[in-house]
């Protein structure tokens, strides 16, 4: 045996996964499921091509991004403000590929009507892990343009909108969004960013400063304001303090000579991860904007981009988890250890049958939550289905399914990273890379204790509607599945009892303290009923052709998984929402937390200082 040297001895198959639709059955699976045959038959050419893609132009083009990353030119040689924000080809190629291949268009088209969404939604999926950072602009871009066709004015359906869907490369425009401030990132309420009512240009005008402001590139951005009502009486206030005193607006970020309308760009932001993405602090000085919408209506004008961009989060986590999941079974299948594969290893075998399970659920999540959205935005919102369902469901479902998907994305980051070992570490791999990137869904679109509690609020606004409409879509199991039924419900009333039973406001202080145990028990239980509803689906095609063997394998697979995710699901539940309420522990946080210390700063406040400084 030779030794070894840097050109020589054992070298690693590298792991390779050439198409993620081709490779992923799961995804292929859920398509079949909730598409009619005819359009997924339609549609498969384009989501392997949109594959082929991504692997090739597009690891390159992400490749590019990375290494060149957004600068700032803020004076030119002659002293002068220009505020140029210089970004790489490759992330002016991007735009052009997005457009091209309708990332956003399919939406709006509606081509397959309420299937639109699901089509657009598995392109999206397969399409990031080659677009990189590039879907961030398209989430605001698709949350922009639906905010735009329900509230906007005809102005902003001919100039807007119909860039912001196009097809064309040169038509195609994107948006931002411009909300968080240093007072408050989701408590919005505390904006400081005023608009005043510009009588001349028939205009609003825009002053503040915007502290994140993602996609600083995009062509128009959406932004809250606090409104000076034009009509108010003269010497009194014409403004409304908190959340109910703002409104949306949409402004063009630069205007025609091509100069940034009332725009500075006060610096970029060095970030932890994200870092082909120029995100900035904006300080606005009489932006031209128009409202959307009507006045003191903001927050409630922007839900439309909030159930977007959430289930654009939720998709993000789930490609990632994809792409985690492809990897390490593909590395597992070459990769050997004391003389054995890893995946003939049973504790590596049971590493991996978790993140795939954690997948598995996810992405059934993700796309219950598509299908509504679909149905939402093409069929008529007064049937009852809708208007009664979907609507308040959807408000529901999207903060747990974004809270719940980053969470889980980021740990599954941590488990990928190690079934590659050492090589893993290593930055050209592209898992550091992504576990950084991944990190911000945890705080994009509302951290995991604001969006917790923002579920609580859904539930207290609805009288308990809300959490009616969950629990009946946790109960469709068949009752020939009486076993995981059993569970389910065991877990369903927990949640209930726990909810109805803290909703007062002497026990406000509970109920907030397990709304994430909360939040994360309710993704838990209806990713356990969904899962059980497609293993039901399974069963089903599998029964109606017994002949096709492939169909039967993939019937027991999805029966194990869902028999897998409700094992223990009540006695999870437990300690998720009824340990972590106990009547004690708000009290005992705050002691644990504070008591001591807060005790010795009094004690040492009584006490003389020994040093007397010199006057």
């Amino acid at each position: 045996m030779l030794f070894a040297t840097a050109d020589t001895g054992f070298k690693q198959d590298v792991p390779e996964v050439r198409n993620t639709f081709l490779e992923d059955p799961v995804m292929v699976s859920i398509l079949e499921r909730y598409l009619p045959k005819d359009i997924l038959n339609e549609i498969t050419p384009d989501l392997i091509n949109i594959c082929e893609w991504a692997n090739t132009e597009g690891v390159t083009l992400t490749i590019r991004m990375e290494g060149d990353q957004p600068r700032l030119r803020q004076y030119d040689s002659w002293c002068r403000r220009v505020d140029e924000l210089l970004v790489t080809e490759a992330w002016i190629k991007q735009k052009e590929i997005a457009a091209r291949e309708g990332v956003v268009a399919i939406a709006y088209e509606r081509v397959y009507g309420q299937y639109s969404r699901i089509y657009q939604m598995a392109k999206l999926m397969l399409w990031t892990s080659g677009a990189g950072l590039y879907s961030c602009p398209i989430a605001m871009t698709d949350g922009c343009a639906r905010v735009i066709e329900v509230n906007g004015t005809q102005e902003m359906k001919d100039q807007v909108f119909t860039r912001l869907i196009s097809r064309d490369p040169k038509i195609f425009i994107t948006s931002g969004q411009w909300m968080t401030e240093r007072p408050g990132g989701s408590d919005v309420g505390r904006t400081e960013t005023q608009a005043v009512w510009d009588e001349k240009r028939q205009r609003w005008s825009i002053s503040g400063f915007k502290w994140f402001s993602s996609a600083t590139d995009a062509d128009v951005t959406m932004l809250l304001a606090r409104t000076h009502d034009p009509k108010a009486a003269d010497g009194t206030s014409s403004m409304r303090s908190g959340s109910k005193g703002l409104s949306l607006y949409l402004a063009n970020v630069r205007n025609e000579d091509g100069k940034l309308n009332g725009v500075r760009i006060h610096r970029l932001k060095d970030k932890v991860g994200t870092k082909a993405l120029p995100t900035a602090e904006l300080e606005l000085d009489g932006m031209v904007a128009q409202q959307v919408g009507d006045m003191y209506r903001g927050v409630k004008n922007i839900s439309a981009i909030l159930n977007i961009t959430r289930i654009y989060c939720g998709m993000g986590c789930a490609a990632a988890m994809q792409r985690f999941v492809l990897m390490a079974k593909e590395y597992a299948r070459r990769r050997e250890v004391f003389g054995a594969l890893l995946k003939d290893q049973p504790l590596h075998l049971a590493t991996l049958a978790s993140m795939e399970m954690q997948y598995r659920a996810t992405i059934q999540f993700v796309f219950y939550c598509v299908a509504m959205l679909g149905r939402n935005e093409s069929l008529d919102n007064n049937l009852p289905q809708v208007k009664e369902r979907d609507i308040p469901l959807l408000r529901l479902l999207t903060p747990i399914l974004k809270v719940w998907a980053a969470k889980n994305a980021f740990a599954m980051s941590q488990e990928a990273m190690e079934c590659f070992g050492g090589q893993g570490y290593m930055e050209e791999t592209g898992l550091g890379r992504a576990m950084r990137d991944i990190l911000v869904n945890t705080i994009w679109e509302g951290t995991t204790n604001v969006l917790s509690l923002d579920v609580l609020r859904v539930m207290a606004e609805t009288g308990g509607d809300a959490l009616k409409l969950y629990t009946e879509v946790t109960v469709i199991v068949k009752k020939k599945k009486k076993k995981k039924k059993k569970k389910l419900t065991k877990s369903l009333q927990l949640i209930s009892n726990h909810f109805t039973t803290y909703a007062t406001l002497e026990t406000r202080n509970l109920l907030e303290a397990s709304a994430r145990g909360l939040t994360f028990a309710m993704a838990d239980v209806i990713s356990g009923a969904l899962l059980c509803q497609h293993a039901l689906w399974s069963e089903d095609r599998a029964r109606a052709d017994r002949l096709n063997k492939l169909a039967s394998k993939e019937a027991d697979i999805d029966r194990i998984t869902a028999q897998r995710w409700c094992e223990g699901l009540d006695q999870k539940l437990k300690y998720q929402i009824v340990v972590l309420c106990h009547e004690t522990r708000y009290e005992d946080d705050k002691m644990m937390l504070f008591g001591l210390s807060d005790a010795r700063a009094s004690q040492r406040s009584n006490v003389p200082s020994a040093f007397t400084p010199r006057l």
